[in-house]
């Protein structure tokens, strides 16, 4: 079991580190929650999870391997320095680059770039023959500055927030305004819980967010929708990012025409520009909770997006499933998103 650290996004308060445990879970891997601080996670865990976390995460931007933790205080720091084992992270002769971070506006009174000196100097110190690299160092080690106190240890992985920028919307051939982010959407797919191999089912899948993101993260995907426009579209999408394992049918929500799948990811139509068929937006998530109830095992997960004034969380209640969790995300001013787990009973 390794003491790790993570540096969350800010772009949301709760869903960063719902999405990082349940990609540890469906892992396998042990694990336990050290400190939960602001936009950052201790945890003690088997490693070989980091892999797996950089591949799959969507709001996770630095893993690190924590040499120590103290209050954030310069002269706590410089002691904690002092005293810290470096002999597993450092190695006779390597380079290495220091490097600070702050969350928000913690530790205002501590100055950054000349702790990130003294940081250097102890280190240059304590292990021979090191020195200092800016450009391109054998070791990076940060230190993250928040809720009081400061993390420090060396940067095992840093995951880059371009790819997901490069599947934005309206990057997209095929755009509707009703499209979901990539980052929520990886990130509700990891919320299921999903094993490599296993399928995930989007019974709107609109133009296929849900379905990219699951493909990149070696899950099979298979999306539906009643509009044989957006049928072709989210193929299209599909596609063009070269995922050929995909696959798109045209049918109705109520009447699955599949016998199962392992779990369920889904933002539901709601709003002007979405298809609803004369249906109130709380009907059509009644009807498919109860449609894919015939396709899920006991156990399996769903994950579903509406807006936050429907309760999604009591209407999955009462069609008999078990509410895990919610969390809300602010869209505009006359939206905020409910982003509901359920598990079937």
């Amino acid at each position: 079991m390794a003491k790790l650290f993570f540096l969350l996004s800010g772009e949301h308060d709760t869903l960063p580190i719902s999405e990082l445990k349940s990609i540890v879970e469906a892992g396998g891997y042990r694990y336990k929650v050290v400190e939960i601080l602001d936009q950052a996670l201790r945890i003690e865990a088997d490693s070989e999870c980091i892999d797996t976390i950089e591949k799959k995460s969507a709001f996770t931007k630095m893993c690190g391997l924590e040499v120590l933790n103290c209050e954030a205080d310069v002269n706590e720091i410089v002691s904690s320095v002092r005293v810290a084992n470096f002999e597993k992270v450092l190695r006779d002769g390597e380079s290495f680059v220091v490097r600070l971070r702050r969350v928000k506006e913690y530790s205002q009174a501590i100055n950054g770039m000349a702790l990130e000196n003294r940081i250097g100097n102890l280190l240059l110190n304590k292990v021979n023959k090191t020195k200092v690299n800016l450009r391109n160092p054998d070791k990076t080690f940060v230190g993250i500055l928040t809720s009081g106190k400061f993390l420090f240890g060396l940067k095992i992985a840093e995951i880059s927030p371009k790819p997901f920028m490069e599947r934005r919307p309206k990057r997209k051939p095929f755009f509707h305004p009703s499209a979901m982010h990539a980052k929520l959407s990886r990130c509700m797919v990891n919320l299921t819980k999903p094993k490599n191999g296993e399928l995930v089912f989007d019974p709107f899948c609109g133009t296929g967010s849900t379905l990219i993101e699951a493909l990149l993260i070696g899950c099979e995907a298979l999306g539906m929708d009643i509009q044989r426009r957006m049928a072709r579209g989210t193929r299209r999408n599909l596609e063009y990012f070269d995922l050929k394992s995909g696959d798109v049918i045209v049918g109705d929500s109520r009447r699955l025409p599949i016998k199962k799948v392992d779990c369920v990811v889904t933002d539901p139509p709601y709003g002007r520009s979405a298809t609803t068929l004369k249906r109130t937006t709380k009907r059509i998530i009644e009807e498919v909770l109860e449609a894919v109830s015939d396709v899920l095992h006991k156990g399996n997960r769903i994950c579903m997006a509406a807006p936050k004034t429907l309760a999604i969380g009591s209407i999955g209640e009462s069609r008999g499933y078990k509410h895990l969790e919610s969390h809300f995300v602010y869209v505009h001013r006359s939206l905020t998103r409910e982003i509901a787990v359920f598990e079937k009973r």
